[in-house]
């Protein structure tokens, strides 16, 4: 090797540890946002009992903040506070250790997390589409064959996003070692492109958006072009809560579900309901939600089997799940209502 491609090399790694330095500071935190979860405190006297929901600020997730506002602001029995997070190994310590009991998570990581007997099961969807794949403005590439021998990060190996972009790359009769992947949080992928230090990413929205407004990034595929009514997280519970607490599990299910239906409709004010929750600017979070055509869309989130199967079947072949785990050990669809209406937020209220 070079000694100019080895320096490219070790200053690209550079730049991304310096980056997420920066971001995490682990000399003063614990890899979750050092902020408290209770973003907005509303008048709702009738619940007597509280939960914690993790969530990543992105778009995926969104039905989780607005679930926190809906429960503070209607007479709902259960208040819901959604905690922020900014990686999914973060994630999955505080969901290990049952410092949360319910949290939005990609899908093949709670399979994974099934395979080696964490006692959790998929209770929802948290989205359809709503992810793409980047890269620079001034980039050249056309397509996937274009970013070979290219960067591209991803958030995580078992992300739905690294299953989908690697069926991709079969359909394109590329091997898995023509492009180099690297992981990364999803809030610090913009700005790893705008350096240099990556070629490209894939990940869920904000993120995409913001390379395109900010006008150095461009949408290279949507993920629904490439995998229809594509899946990247889901509702995840521990299943010691569905045992002990099914009533919150059924006020969880039930306010995700509703508040889904009410962003489907609501979409300007869903963007600034969830911005002081995602400590992102509003315009671009309406952007994502308003532009068309739309970049995801929170209906038909019942999950299917034939949705996981598909998840599954590519996550074993790609060798980062070891065997077929039975879908009703995965899931629990006990908790979906049979009628979702909307959930019934007041947008006066909304800060």
């Amino acid at each position: 090797m070079k000694l100019s491609t080895k320096l490219f090399i070790a200053g690209t790694i550079l730049i991304i540890v310096v980056l997420g330095l920066l971001r995490y500071k682990p000399w003063s935190s614990n890899g979750a946002v050092n902020v408290r979860d209770v973003v907005h405190e509303g008048p709702n006297d009738k619940a007597k009992r509280s939960l914690t929901v993790g969530f990543l600020p992105v778009t995926c997730h969104l039905t989780c903040p607005v679930t926190d506002f809906a429960s503070k602001t209607t007479q709902s029995n259960t208040n819901f506070n959604s905690r922020v997070f900014t990686d999914f190994p973060t994630v999955v310590s505080a969901l290990e250790a049952k410092q949360i009991e319910a949290t939005f998570m990609i899908v093949p990581l709670a399979m994974k997390l099934r395979e080696e007997g964490v006692p959790v099961k998929i209770c929802y969807l948290g989205h359809r589409d709503g992810s793409e794949i980047i890269v620079a403005k001034k980039s050249s590439a056309r397509s996937l064959k274009d970013l070979k021998g290219k960067t591209i990060a991803i958030p995580s190996l078992f992300s739905n996003q690294n299953f989908v972009i690697h069926k991709l790359m079969g359909d394109y009769g590329l091997k898995s070692t023509d492009i180099n992947f690297v992981v990364l949080p999803p809030p610090d992928m913009p700005t790893s492109l705008a350096s240099g230090a990556i070629d490209g990413y894939f990940v869920g929205e904000p993120f995409c958006a913001k390379a395109e407004l900010d006008g150095y990034g461009r949408v290279l595929y949507y993920a629904r072009d490439i995998w229809p009514n594509f899946i990247s997280c889901a509702l995840v519970v521990h299943e010691d809560l569905i045992k002990e607490h099914p009533e919150i599990v059924q006020d969880l299910v039930r306010g995700i579900a509703q508040s889904g239906a009410w962003a489907e409709t609501h979409r300007a004010e869903a963007a600034k309901l969830v911005a002081p929750y995602y400590r992102q600017d509003e315009k671009v979070l309406n952007y994502v939600l308003t532009s068309e055509p739309r970049r995801v869309s929170y209906v038909q989130l019942t999950p299917t089997d034939q949705d996981f199967q598909l998840i599954q079947d590519m996550g074993i072949k790609m060798g980062l799940l070891k065997k077929h785990i039975p879908m009703d050990e995965l899931i629990d669809r006990d908790f979906i209502p049979k009628e979702i209406t909307p959930a019934p937020i007041d947008a006066a209220k909304i800060p």
